[in-house]
């Protein structure tokens, strides 16, 4: 659905099961720390304010987009957990590069959720401009960040 018909923090808590005895991991993209800093706050507090105990939310980190889909594939299968989030930012720039990058790993993370036994949940922004980004982030549209909570409990559930 289009971000500009939906608020990326709006859900009805009702329809969210109880966390409080799963595991999640995140995996998060070092470029764009503002905007993927922001989107890992409002996916932590989402969990736990759906019941997540914090120790059993594991963060890593890794260097950009394009790692997201490594990392999220070594906490498949390494983790224990009920469902991963990748939280990345790609902001166009002036070369195709973005393209590629968008491309690669909304493709790796459709393979993993294929060929693997629990949720990988894709929290890639993917902005024309950084304004976009902070809009989606927890600007005037919400955050991304709370929306992939809700939909890696929803899916673990699933």
């Amino acid at each position: 659905m289009a971000t500009a018909l939906h608020h990326l923090s709006d859900y009805d808590p009702a329809t969210v099961p109880d966390a409080s005895n799963m595991c999640f991991g995140i995996v998060v993209a070092e470029w764009n720390p503002d905007i993927t800093g922001a989107l890992l706050s409002g996916a932590m507090a989402t969990l736990k304010q759906h019941g997540t105990l914090p120790e059993n939310i594991h963060v890593k980190t890794v260097p950009g987009s394009f790692e997201l889909i490594y990392g999220a594939h070594q906490m498949v299968l390494h983790g224990g957990y009920d469902a991963v989030i990748v939280l990345g930012s790609v902001i166009r720039g002036e070369t195709p590069h973005f393209d590629y990058i968008c491309q690669g790993v909304t493709q790796g993370i459709a393979h993993l959720n294929a060929t693997q036994e629990i949720p990988v949940i894709y929290g890639l922004l993917t902005t024309n401009d950084l304004q976009q980004a902070l809009d989606r982030c927890g600007g005037k549209l919400g955050n991304k960040g709370d929306e992939c909570a809700i939909d890696a409990i929803k899916m673990a559930k699933f």
